[in-house]
């Protein structure tokens, strides 16, 4: 499935003005200012002839979004065209130094923002991005994995997809998230359809779903607060 993002509207870094550049950016507002693609374009740098950089950006993140980021290696990349062996090589060496010195293991989640702090990039998406956050009985995180992008119903949202990596880490819990590229953060019919055939399978696995959290660029809505689906 095609990974869509709102684009950089400039067919190469050097059309777009410099004070909007992602290097200037980051210079002028800090690199938390910088959405993923502008990231990936800065430590890319330049697209090749006919490949503009936010087309190789998009690529990385679209293979990365397929596969566990922790195991993302030169040879899952080789098919990027305009990519090529040494930012390859880069991209897999800043996932490994992220996960070295900001390893997400052992933090504790009590609340739906602390949550929100690990998922908001996924934010300005403009597909719904179904995620699952994956805790063990101290409600530490073990991993933050994307379980489907596109519409988000209970067919193409099966429970053998939540909760596969949830048994192999021997998780006590769950939260689902997903994003709203409208902005209006109310669960639809299909929204509560999921939740509650994730927590029916999860009371069969003994892995409790603990909250949905619907959420934007800007905000977010858990289930659980709002009272919008009653979590055993």
């Amino acid at each position: 499935m095609q990974y869509i993002y709102r684009p950089i509207e400039f067919k190469s870094i050097k059309e777009i003005p410099r004070e909007m550049r992602p290097r200037e950016k980051m210079r002028r507002d800090g690199v938390s200012s910088l959405s993923d693609l502008e990231l990936v374009c800065s430590l890319i740098g330049r697209g090749q002839k006919g490949r503009p950089v936010q087309d190789i950006a998009e690529d990385f993140l679209e293979t990365v979004a397929r596969k566990n980021a922790s195991k993302i290696s030169p040879e899952d990349l080789k098919d990027i065209k305009g990519l090529g062996e040494a930012n390859s090589a880069l991209l897999c060496a800043s996932l490994e130094l992220g996960r070295r010195f900001l390893s997400i293991r052992k933090k504790n989640l009590s609340r739906p923002s602390d949550i929100y702090d690990y998922i908001r990039h996924y934010g300005d998406r403009m597909q719904e991005h179904l995620i699952c956050i994956i805790l063990n009985g101290a409600l530490e995180l073990l991993a933050v994995k994307v379980i489907t992008v596109g519409l988000i119903n209970r067919t193409v949202c099966h429970p053998r997809e939540c909760f596969s990596d949830a048994v192999a880490l021997r998780a006590s819990s769950i939260i689902l998230a997903h994003n709203h590229p409208s902005g209006n953060l109310t669960p639809s019919s299909n929204d509560l359809d999921v939740t509650d055939s994730i927590d029916k399978a999860g009371r069969i696995l003994g892995i409790r779903l603990m909250d949905h959290i619907i959420f934007s660029q800007d905000s977010y809505r858990s289930m659980l607060e709002n009272g919008d689906y009653m979590f055993v």
